[in-house]
């Protein structure tokens, strides 16, 4: 699919949007009510806020080996100043940030602000963007079944919210409630999802195969809710980062098999690679205490107090338990920062 979006493609997806497109900042309207318009014959993403998001790594970064040197998406332009949202991990050590508009006009950017504990991210355009800023929904508000859009640099695709529960990453991160939709779309990396309304409820940050719940192997996407962003805009804006504490790190990528948690990949140099542990490790214990699964071991490696807490885990390793003593630290100090915000 072009940038430009052509009615043809997209009438049914269009015509929830049109009554408030461009809605007045405050307006509370959820829903069209009244005859509804016609579809414009054409509307491109930028009208929705949208735009797409290049990024190139610094040489030698660390997030290189998982998420490519190179990456690309999309962002939602926020600000009449050139603020623009995305997900996280598409400008983490990023060196340099293009945003590209839907009549091709690439525009440089430069980061601002990233938290990694919601996953969001913040770039600023260095040129005007000429885009209309998005509004901000209630994502605490969306119902099961709830009709959405999906829109990515590329299109408009919609869709239906099908859950909204616990999200739990292998990397260290976990959200108390995450939006999930089906069917899959593509093109979700930073893409916004829009209330019928036309108000940004959530960024796109996955593809998933169990978007109805664990075990239903129906594929979907995941999405951050923007409620959570509504605190600490502010803050990432002016500082570049929260001002809550940050969380221990360990750098230990796991997945949950039956309860138990195992040591996928350990990130070199962290502290998880000082303290040797291994890929194949099954973390059973922290502070003595049984680990039962993912979600439990993060709760409670935060609940030990902030970055640089020592984390006494028990590790069965080929049939044997390991006592081993893990220094944390803050993981945006593991990965290099750009002097940009």
């Amino acid at each position: 699919m072009t940038l430009m979006l052509r009615a043809v493609c997209t009438t049914a997806a269009l015509l929830v949007l049109a009554p408030s497109l461009h809605a007045a900042p405050g307006t509370t309207q959820d829903r069209p009510s009244g005859p509804t318009p016609r579809a414009r014959p054409e509307l491109t993403v930028n009208d929705l806020s949208v735009v797409k998001l290049n990024s190139k790594a610094v040489a030698g970064a660390r997030s290189a080996a998982t998420l490519g040197a190179r990456r690309e998406g999309s962002g939602i332009v926020i600000g009449a100043d050139g603020l623009v949202l995305t997900i996280g991990y598409l400008i983490l050590e990023a060196d340099t940030v293009e945003l590209t508009t839907a009549d091709g006009r690439s525009i440089p950017a430069a980061v601002i602000g990233y938290d990694s504990a919601s996953g969001f991210g913040l770039v600023r355009a260095l040129q005007p963007l000429t885009v209309p800023p998005a509004q901000f929904g209630e994502s605490s508000k969306i119902a099961d079944r709830e009709p959405v859009l999906i829109v990515g640099f590329d299109g408009v695709a919609p869709a239906l919210v099908v859950s909204r529960r616990p999200f739990v990453g292998y990397w260290e991160y976990l959200l108390d409630e995450a939006i999930y939709t089906a069917p899959a779309t593509v093109n979700w990396s930073g893409a916004a999802l829009m209330s019928r309304s036309g108000r940004l409820l959530g960024v796109g940050s996955l593809a998933v195969n169990d978007a109805t719940g664990p075990g239903s192997q129906v594929p979907g996407n995941m999405f951050v809710p923007i409620d959570l962003l509504k605190p600490m805009l502010d803050d990432l804006v002016k500082r570049g980062k929260t001002s809550a504490r940050p969380r221990p790190w360990l750098g230990v990528q796991t997945q949950e098999v039956q309860g138990n948690v195992i040591v996928t990949r350990v990130s070199p140099d962290s502290p998880a690679d000082d303290a040797a542990i291994r890929p194949g490790d099954v973390i059973v214990s922290l502070g003595g205490e049984l680990v039962k699964g993912q979600a439990d071991f993060y709760t409670r490696l935060w609940a030990r107090g902030a970055a640089g807490v020592e984390v006494p885990l028990q590790v069965l390793r080929q049939g044997q338990l390991h006592s081993v003593t893990i220094k944390s630290i803050d993981r945006d100090r593991y990965y290099q920062a750009r002097p940009t915000y």
